[in-house]
């Protein structure tokens, strides 16, 4: 069931319903029947995948909260292997055979594995994630062991943020459940914004933009240099517009019902540097990276050298969180170089002058954006091989240019569907910029409005109903 369907939106509606309508101490229950009913529409068997990760951690936390001395280590020891068993069997073992048999076919041996035809549980790298973050918490005494085992449930299974986060932290998400939520219009105006707003994103931006995205990078040979530069540009906003429109209809519908999700994306795009990108960026996971790996390997608390080798590990184990390729963890890779190097310039007293500050924006742009090319290639030849296009190939000749349009329709349609798209493209970055400025004090008592917030909920539903790509499709975020 996808956010961008009539069927979620039916499903909502009378989950919402339902949820006002019953008694508090009922909500938990109905939302937990919800949450199950949600996930079981894509593979309903999967849900036993998810069931066996909840008893062991469910079980685990008890016991940690419960065990002392080095029982307490063990009980967590058993809780992350066993979680993480569940997740490398489902998403990485195909990876490491296939890693494992092309070494082994370089030195002139056969196969050593079998691959297994495995479908990977959607979502299932978030709430594994999410499991987690639980018993770390416990074990470090920052939360109290769930005893009711439905609300643990819930905590993981919670259907607005399932799929693809925000990645909640125990502290944040399980006292909620237990709390009488009335309706407040005020509160239900601004979640139907948020989520007005997030199928903008998705339906009028990225999904506008991802077929022309789709036939360049599939067919990455036979395009121009400018197609390609255009196509990966074109990415950058799609795997934007298509993630953040995720997080802001889950965080909305969310915050219908009275339960705050964190935010997930803060403008990542007007970042001036590599690391106020991941500031910015994905939030839940990013300080997930940080909180449960990068400070226990030391953090900034050690010598540079063994400071940037915690930085290389924590956005290698990130890239191969995004996915069982090696084109993720090179992506991963890209990053944590990117930030070395931006720490060993700050260390040598290396800084933009503010006036040179729009310099840094563009820089990390461009640099973020370079990024992408192994996020979205096929392979890592695919990858250099674009990159070795955009490098020696770039014509700004009258049929390049007409040839770079063509690709977005391949009919006549074509620039007026560019323009749309640039257009639309345009005005979701004007708002979201003009959003997030406290210098302009007109925005943020517009903002405030009751008046603004109903007219931009109406605009922005009248557009995606004019312009929107009304067929459902997955979200990007859907497969990690």
């Amino acid at each position: 069931m996808l956010f961008n369907s009539l069927e979620f939106l039916v499903f909502f509606l009378v989950v919402t319903r339902l949820y006002f309508s019953l008694s508090w101490n009922r909500r938990w229950p109905m939302l937990l029947v919800a949450s199950c009913v949600f996930y079981m529409c894509f593979i309903p068997v999967y849900i036993l995948i998810l069931l066996v990760t909840i008893v062991i951690d469910y079980a685990m936390g008890l016991m940690i909260e419960q065990a002392t001395g080095r029982r307490r280590q063990a009980y967590l020891l058993v809780s992350i292997v066993a979680t993480c068993l569940v997740l490398f069997v489902f998403k990485y073992y195909n990876f490491f055979v296939l890693t494992g048999n092309g070494l082994a076919a370089a030195f002139g041996r056969g196969p050593l594995f079998g691959l297994a035809h495995i479908i990977l549980p959607l979502g299932l790298s978030f709430h594994t994630f999410q499991s987690l973050s639980y018993v770390i918490e416990v074990y470090r005494g920052q939360q109290k062991a769930e005893r009711n085992f439905g609300i643990y449930s819930l905590y993981v299974m919670y259907f607005p943020q399932l799929v693809a986060g925000p990645i909640e932290r125990p502290q944040n998400l399980l006292h909620q459940f237990y709390e009488d939520h009335r309706f407040d219009p005020e509160e239900a105006l601004a979640g139907l914004q948020m989520m007005a707003w997030g199928f903008f994103k998705k339906m009028v931006v990225a999904d506008r933009i991802a077929p022309y995205v789709t036939r360049v990078y599939g067919d990455w040979h036979g395009q121009p240099g400018l197609t390609l530069l255009v196509a990966t540009l074109f990415f950058a906003v799609e795997i934007y517009a298509d993630f953040s429109g995720y997080s802001s209809i889950a965080i909305g519908c969310s915050r219908i019902l009275g339960i705050r999700l964190m935010q997930n994306f803060n403008t990542p795009y007007f970042a001036g540097s590599i690391s106020e990108f991941w500031q910015r960026w994905h939030i839940s996971l990013s300080t997930w990276f940080r909180d449960y790996v990068y400070i226990p390997l030391g953090g900034n608390r050690v010598a540079p050298a063994r400071l940037y080798i915690n930085l290389m590990i924590t956005f290698l184990i990130s890239g191969l969180w995004h996915g069982a390729k090696w084109t993720f963890v090179i992506w991963g890779a890209y990053h944590g170089l990117l930030l070395v190097i931006e720490r060993m310039a700050k260390s040598a007293g290396i800084t933009l002058h503010r006036s040179l500050r729009p310099l840094g924006w563009l820089a990390t742009l461009a640099l973020v954006t370079a990024g992408w090319v192994f996020f979205r290639a096929e392979s890592v030849p695919a990858a250099l091989g674009i990159f070795h296009k955009l490098g020696t190939d770039i014509d700004l000749s009258l049929p390049s240019i007409e040839h770079a349009v063509y690709m977005m329709t391949g009919d006549n349609t074509a620039l007026p569907s560019m323009l749309t798209a640039l257009l639309f493209i345009t005005i979701m970055f004007f708002f979201e910029f003009i959003g997030k400025q406290d210098a302009f004090r007109w925005a943020t008592q517009l903002k405030g409005s009751r008046l603004w917030q109903i007219s931009s909920a109406l605009a922005a539903i009248e557009v995606v109903l004019f312009f929107g790509i009304l067929r459902p499709s997955a979200f990007i975020y859907f497969q990690f």
